[in-house]
């Protein structure tokens, strides 16, 4: 068996590293361009999860986009639909179903100290973005419970905790105070909104 000549075996070797770089490149170059055929998530204001410092309005009703009197809210529920408000701007961040909210006054003394810190007095605000399908939590119970219409989830808003069905984990508190007869956001929500995959 013949050995190459060395020079043959440079010349080879260097035309595969110029064909593997120009083969480097070209995928790149697809990727970058595939990128760009890729639909962005909207940021537009409305789209955008409760910011620190919005004001908490209305979602629904003749009082819809007004904002919520912490003192008119009925003692021990039915919890009120709210959405973040800017309050420059006044957009209402209401683009994405993951803003929704749910806002309870309730009787502090039987608030879990977990749930309590994150209260505006005996005001608690909870995405109303149901943990198990992302179906919008909108039933009451008397006895204090909210209620998935879905899948019948159940959430003691209490203490926090899912007390029966399918969902895996509690509804994320949102952290507000109050601040002039409204209801502002202090902090990002305690968890993820909704379905985690």
């Amino acid at each position: 068996m013949e050995r190459e000549d060395p020079k043959v075996q440079k010349e080879r070797r260097l035309m595969l590293t110029l064909i593997g770089t120009s083969v480097g490149f070209a995928t790149l170059s697809a990727l970058l361009v595939a990128k760009d055929l890729v639909p962005k998530p909207s940021h537009s204001p409305d789209r955008l999860p409760p910011q620190v410092g919005d004001v908490l309005v209305h979602a629904t009703g003749h009082t819809q986009g007004e904002p919520l009197d912490p003192a008119a809210l009925p003692l021990g529920g039915p919890p009120l639909l709210a959405y973040p408000m800017d309050p420059k701007t006044k957009v209402v961040r209401s683009g994405d179903p993951k803003s929704t909210l749910l806002v309870l006054r309730l009787d502090p003394k039987r608030l879990a100290p977990e749930v309590a810190r994150y209260a505006a007095g005996e005001v608690v605000v909870y995405s109303a973005v149901c943990t198990h399908l992302g179906c919008i939590v909108s039933l009451w119970r008397p006895e204090g419970v909210l209620q998935c219409p879905c899948h019948g989830g159940e959430y003691d808003p209490y203490a926090d905790r899912v007390v029966a069905g399918p969902p895996p984990r509690p509804l994320p508190l949102l952290p507000v105070k109050a601040e002039g007869g409204r209801l502002v956001v202090a902090g990002p929500f305690t968890g993820p909104v909704g379905v985690v995959g």
